[in-house]
């Protein structure tokens, strides 16, 4: 299999779902010697095989994706129903129609069909986020010569990932941009430190660790891997990047200097996740409720409507926001190296 203390560039491109990663962004950060990762999470099987083609034909054989762990508690509607009334009136001034209650339940994102698509395509690298795959799926994959890896947010995530038999621990801090890898939706994220929690997992296993969470910076990228992780996964600095699929009401936020803070927030997609403070999170921050994916389904038509007003979109972004340059991805991931 292969392996990340084999990467030239000890930098890791986040798999960003939704659109910012794209296969010419997976190839760039393959290229410059760190590794790419294509984003699953969203896609329709066929998809992500024609994604996955695109950067074979990019001539990277070396890249990874990463899959959404599907929910195992399921959609409490009663609690979607309540956030849905809140956002009636903001929809209409959008034009949007929101979705029935009715037609927003469990899912479980394809799934199946992705791993099979993982050891059909023997990807070299298979990352997991919102959960931790079962021993089985996680034997199915290596037996393909996939590499596991499975993305941690606690030590206990870690220990349990390591008894699942992962090959390596993304290890995510609480700076880190997009969604927070919580095994379980409706906890808090935990607050500790990137480097504590760092420290905290080697203590408890064993296995080569990628860290992340507010890595934007040369200097920081080097103080992180020398706690002991094998690499850094850098997401946000990469957003204003050439071939990043980033939405330009989102790229262009990035740099606004009227924008200076950051939260978490479930109002998008109902799990937590850090994203440039605006309109809609101040307005729906309070009233969501913990049910992905039934939230995520919920707004959709009001992300698709609102996709040029940074006000009213997801501008997903960790700590280090302000680094994201306009660039080739491939010298980002070289810069950060």
């Amino acid at each position: 299999m292969a392996d990340l203390r084999d990467l030239d560039v000890p930098v890791v491109a986040a798999p960003m779902a939704g659109g910012p990663t794209t296969p010419e962004l997976v190839i760039a950060a393959s290229t410059a010697g760190g590794l790419g990762q294509l984003a699953a999470g969203y896609l329709t099987p066929e998809r992500l095989a024609s994604d996955i083609a695109a950067v074979r034909d990019g001539g990277t054989d070396t890249f990874g994706v990463n899959i959404f762990v599907p929910e195992t508690e399921p959609v409490n509607r009663d609690a979607v129903a309540r956030y849905r009334d809140r956002l009636l009136d903001y929809a209409a001034s959008l034009g949007v129609e929101l979705p029935a209650v009715e037609e927003l339940g469990d899912d479980d994102d394809r799934f199946d069909a992705k791993i099979a698509l993982m050891c059909d395509e023997r990807i070299p690298f298979v990352s997991f986020a919102f959960g931790c795959p079962s021993a089985d799926t996680v034997d199915e994959l290596r037996r393909h010569g996939c590499n596991v890896g499975v993305t941690v947010t606690t030590e206990d995530d870690a220990s349990r990932a390591a008894e699942a038999g992962a090959d390596w621990l993304c290890v995510q801090g609480p700076d880190a941009g997009g969604h927070r890898s919580v095994f379980d939706r409706r906890t808090e994220p935990p607050t500790q430190p990137l480097d504590d929690l760092v420290r905290a997992v080697l203590a408890r296993v064993d296995l080569p660790l990628v860290a992340a969470g507010g890595v934007s910076t040369r200097d920081r990228a080097g103080e992180v891997r020398s706690l002991g992780p094998v690499a850094v996964q850098v997401g946000t600095v990469l957003l204003r990047t050439h071939e990043a699929g980033t939405k330009p009401a989102h790229a262009d936020a990035l740099a606004d200097p009227a924008r200076t803070e950051t939260v978490v927030t479930r109002a998008f997609s109902g799990r937590p996740a850090r994203a440039l403070r605006n309109r809609f999170t101040d307005e729906f921050t309070d009233a969501a409720v913990a049910e992905y994916p039934a939230v995520n389904k919920l707004t959709g038509g009001i992300r698709r409507a609102a996709a040029t007003d940074p006000d009213g979109i997801n501008l997903w972004a960790g700590s280090g926001f302000r680094d994201a340059a306009v660039e080739s991805a491939a010298d980002t991931i070289r810069r950060l190296g």
